[in-house]
């Protein structure tokens, strides 16, 4: 009940101010923020996204992954990590077009480097044997 007086008390707010909102995987945002956002992501010399695909992805996500790549392609360095191997990127990302169209701005010109062993998390808080993972 809480989440909903805030999103009504946003919306209340943004017809105030006049502002235009989306509904974006449930989530009541203000559009020229988001384009905001997006736009400045795809600025940013060097963009960091951590665990892509760890869960599916939503529809608006894809497409705001694929603008944001596709504004970044060949001009500025994006680091990609995830705990899926790359071969399983398209199944994960879900929809088959967006998936390779989003791949294509990302593993053509890759370096890649593919992580082996036991998690460090794990081997720091002596969840793991040593002798195994070395």
């Amino acid at each position: 009940m809480q989440h909903r007086r805030r999103d009504f008390a946003r919306l209340a707010e943004a017809a105030k101010r006049n502002l235009s909102l989306e509904l974006r995987d449930g989530v009541i945002v203000e559009a020229e923020f988001h384009a905001k956002l997006l736009a400045q992501w795809a600025k940013t010399d060097v963009l960091l996204m951590d665990d892509l695909a760890i869960a599916l992805l939503a529809d608006t996500a894809r497409r705001d992954r694929l603008e944001v790549l596709d504004d970044r392609h060949g001009l500025r360095s994006t680091i990609i990590t995830s705990q899926i191997p790359v071969e399983s990127w398209h199944a994960a990302i879900g929809d088959p077009r967006l998936a390779d169209a989003i791949l294509d701005r990302l593993v053509h010109n890759a370096h890649r480097f593919t992580l082996s062993g036991e998690s460090m998390r794990k081997r720091q808080n002596g969840l793991t044997n040593q002798e195994d993972s070395e």
